[in-house]
């Protein structure tokens, strides 16, 4: 299952997170809050933001994007969550899986155009000849969110099973 995001906390802290949590850039499937609150039982703080210098590609036989290093492109994401704590940044990297390699970047938040340093999940596979064209949210939203909402549901019910079943 992959969804795409950064994390962070401030400029002065960077991506490490510090005492207010980690941000995460969102840019694909958890740009839906639906998911997000399946995810992480709730919804973060969030501000609009862009990953300069990447490209949002649709991935061939995936309902879910994929972010490359792209030069002179940009990635706008209607959010950055803020203040997520190390537990739901796990949740995260084990949704993400091993498909993205998990980096830092800096983010730009567009409503104070504050330049933050940021995690960002990227397709470990830059050369993949299944990434094409532009992902579509609004399009996705409207064709796949209700069957993607299930498949994060059982994701999370998995996920939960695992951690009461360890000692």
């Amino acid at each position: 299952m992959a969804m795409v995001m950064a994390s962070a906390n401030t400029s002065a802290v960077g991506a490490s997170g510090g005492s207010n949590g980690h941000t995460v850039f969102v840019y694909g499937s958890l740009l839906a809050d639906d998911v997000v609150q399946v995810l992480l039982n709730r919804i973060p703080q969030t501000s609009p933001a862009i990953l300069n210098g990447f490209h949002r590609f649709s991935v061939k036989g995936r309902v879910y994007p994929a972010i490359i290093p792209v030069e002179n492109k940009k990635v706008t994401g209607r959010q950055v969550l803020f203040g997520l704590s190390a537990s739901e940044l796990d949740i995260l990297d084990i949704y993400e899986d091993e498909e993205y390699e998990k980096k830092d970047v800096d983010v730009s938040l567009l409503d104070t155009r504050e330049v933050i340093q940021a995690y960002v999940y990227i397709w470990a596979k830059s050369t993949d000849p299944d990434l094409y064209g532009e992902w579509d949210f609004e399009e996705w939203k409207k064709s796949k969110l209700e069957d993607y909402l299930k498949m994060t549901k059982s994701f999370v019910e998995e996920l939960e099973d695992t951690a009461s079943s360890m000692p």
